[in-house]
């Protein structure tokens, strides 16, 4: 059996932030990982892809995106 990996990737709006960045895992199955750029070895926060689009939308919507 093959264990998934995490691909991480750098959040688009990393090169604006002064360095306050967060990393996002979106390709396992049914979970959606965030870290900080900084901390690469310290926790993740799990959402459901649901959560982490509303999540998002409501960061847009309010203009914190």
């Amino acid at each position: 059996m093959t264990t998934a990996e995490p691909c991480w990737r750098t959040s688009s709006r990393s090169t604006d932030s002064g360095g306050n960045c967060v990393e996002v895992a979106d390709n396992l199955p049914g979970v959606v990982l965030v870290r900080d750029s900084k901390d690469p070895s310290g926790p993740a926060l799990a959402f459901t892809p649901d959560a982490w689009r509303f999540l998002v939308t409501s960061l847009r919507r309010h203009g914190l995106d």
